[in-house]
């Protein structure tokens, strides 16, 4: 609790540096990152990442000194150049975008360690701490790396701001956007630099090798939780500021433990826990919504064979027993009458003995049901030419998904028909 205290009360200089410096990095990355998510090229920002490598050991090797705006314009040059490199390459040959990302990011990564061990074979004292550019080292961050950080974090929010629009339709359709006269190229260079400048703040913290994943995980945590892009930003942005804060405090309490990599495995941790728990996307969701759906069309099955046995004879309200079902589909036993005691509690069975009688919402439920199975099989044999023994499968699952408003659109299409390809009526 002491520690919480000290760290919270943001009295000690360096703890505000780090703190503040951490939040900053994350919370810019994630934002510029949701923009790179969408556009499908993740694998950009790894590239980037490690492309940038060279640029600071060439800045450091013309200047002779550490200053931080002198690396960043190093690191914003290569990484650029990187991007230029691949979009080059995917252009002007039949090598795809993700082997280029391969050939580019290792080719220079190569040469950045081949210069950074060049440098620290000089014996140049300055050259000392370049070597946290590959893993990071964000507790070693003073207040002209925060200044410089600051000022590239707040401009890459403020691209964002004013160029909104024209990202957005950048990445969900750029056709239209340059049908309706947008610079296209443009502004996909203008993501191309926020990318890199995402990158260039980063890598101080997190280092080269986890650079990527500040980019791209919150963004992909944040995509779990809602469909609307606005939204997406903030919440990215929370979540990249959240592992900030909370990967500064682990280092503070732990000093043998670095802040970059807290920071990436904390973001982790939150995009694992949005995969699993999103309402919608996540997997816990997709598992209840595939259950629901699999007992619904349990439901709907169950009530279509007792209609279709109330059809020999035009007998609706005769009750059936559970064998009576069964010869004419093959159903678990066990899952048949889980699915008929839920339809009796439903009110759309009522139960007489060991036999099952339909209620008229189970009659009327039913009838929709064969009545959809029996619209698709003609559609398929009337509009796409299919053999009438060839459409049963389609039809069987199909009719469980036809809305009401496709259900009446199909009737007028097929010029309310009474029969289906079978000579079965249509109810």
């Amino acid at each position: 609790m002491q520690d919480f205290l000290e760290f919270f009360s943001f009295t000690d200089a360096n703890i505000r540096y780090v703190t503040l410096g951490s939040m900053l990095l994350a919370a810019s990355s994630a934002v510029v990152g949701c923009f790179t998510l969408l556009r499908k090229r993740a694998l950009v920002g790894d590239a980037v990442a490690h492309a940038v490598l060279p640029g600071v050991c060439l800045a450091f090797l013309l200047s002779g000194t550490k200053n931080p705006f002198i690396l960043l314009l190093g690191a914003f040059v290569t990484g650029w150049l990187s991007l230029v490199v691949i979009d080059y390459i995917t252009s002007r040959s039949r090598i795809k975008e993700d082997t280029a990302i391969g050939l580019v990011l290792s080719v220079f990564f190569g040469i950045g360690i081949l210069l950074l061990t060049a440098i620290q074979q000089t014996g140049n004292a300055a050259q000392s701490g370049l070597d946290k550019f590959l893993f990071g080292s964000a507790a070693s961050l003073i207040g002209e790396d925060l200044i410089a950080f600051g000022v590239v974090a707040v401009l890459l929010l403020v691209a964002v701001v004013l160029f909104y629009k024209e990202l957005t339709l950048l990445c969900f359709d750029q056709a239209y956007a340059r049908t309706i006269g947008f610079p296209v190229r443009g502004l996909e260079l203008l993501l191309t630099t926020l990318t890199v400048f995402a990158v260039v703040v980063g890598i101080q913290a997190v280092g080269v090798v986890l650079m990527a994943a500040m980019l791209i995980t919150p963004a992909a945590a944040a995509r779990f939780w809602t469909e609307n892009l606005k939204v997406m930003l903030v919440l990215a942005a929370l979540m990249g500021a959240f592992s900030g804060i909370a990967g500064a405090f682990v280092s503070y309490t732990a000093p043998s433990m670095p802040t970059g990599p807290w920071i990436v495995l904390i973001v982790s941790m939150i995009a694992i826990l949005s995969f699993a728990l999103a309402p919608g996307r996540g997997w816990i969701a997709r598992i209840l919504r595939q259950q629901r759906n699999k007992t619904r069309i349990l439901e709907e099955n169950l009530l279509k064979l007792l209609y279709q046995l109330g059809e020999l004879r035009q007998d609706y309200g005769s009750a059936r027993s559970l064998e009576d079902l069964l010869e004419r589909r093959n159903i678990p036993k066990k899952e048949a009458l889980s699915g008929l005691q839920k339809l009796k509690r439903q009110g759309y069975l009522r139960k007489e003995d060991d036999r099952w009688v339909m209620t008229p919402e189970g009659e009327k439920r039913g009838r929709r049901v064969v009545r959809l199975h029996r619209l698709w099989e003609l559609y398929l044999t009337q509009y796409l030419n299919l053999a009438s023994d060839h459409v049963h499968e389609d039809a069987e699952t199909i009719e469980h998904i036809i809305t009401p408003e496709l259900e009446q659109r199909l009737i007028e299409e097929l010029n309310y028909p009474d029969l289906d390809p079978h000579s079965a009526r249509i109810p």
